[in-house]
């Protein structure tokens, strides 16, 4: 059901075109007339709450990765002014979203095996306590007959 715009990034991680709105805005920083005429500057705008390529784990991970980029309202707002053309904003843009849905579309990490010191590494690191407190105590003040 994939169409030939959508951007495939994993079984669970569809980004389709009808999710994505892009307005174009004046870009900051220097640039002469350039910058003050011309709207280059993207801002992408992509839906994440309410996406259809996306699981429910990729979401809520997009969500959280996004951070301040993310609204109250689950849309991702990703502002891309770095090139003079509106193209290379664009695909800057596409570019970073689709890096940013990548990595919440990691599998998770797998879970930590328990581990124990073994015996001989207790009794050394008691040991060690052992010598530190006694030379702590040696500190103290010397007491005259």
């Amino acid at each position: 059901m994939a169409s030939d715009d959508d951007i495939i990034i994993s079984g669970e991680a569809i980004i389709r075109p009808g999710d994505l709105h892009e307005d174009f805005i004046r870009s900051s920083g220097p640039g002469g007339q350039n910058v003050n005429k011309v709207a280059t500057a993207v801002q992408l705008r992509f839906d994440a709450a309410n996406a259809s390529g996306l699981s429910e784990r990729v979401r809520e991970r997009a969500l959280k990765l996004a951070g301040q980029r993310a609204t109250k309202d689950g849309v991702i707002v990703i502002e891309a002014g770095r090139f003079r053309t509106q193209e290379q904003n664009r695909a800057d843009a596409r570019s970073r979203l689709t890096v940013l849905i990548a990595k919440a579309a990691e599998p998770p990490p797998p879970p930590r095996k328990k581990t124990r010191p073994s015996k001989g590494a207790v009794e050394r690191r008691l040991k060690s306590k052992a010598g530190r407190s006694t030379v702590k105590k040696l500190r103290g003040r010397v007491e005259s007959d």
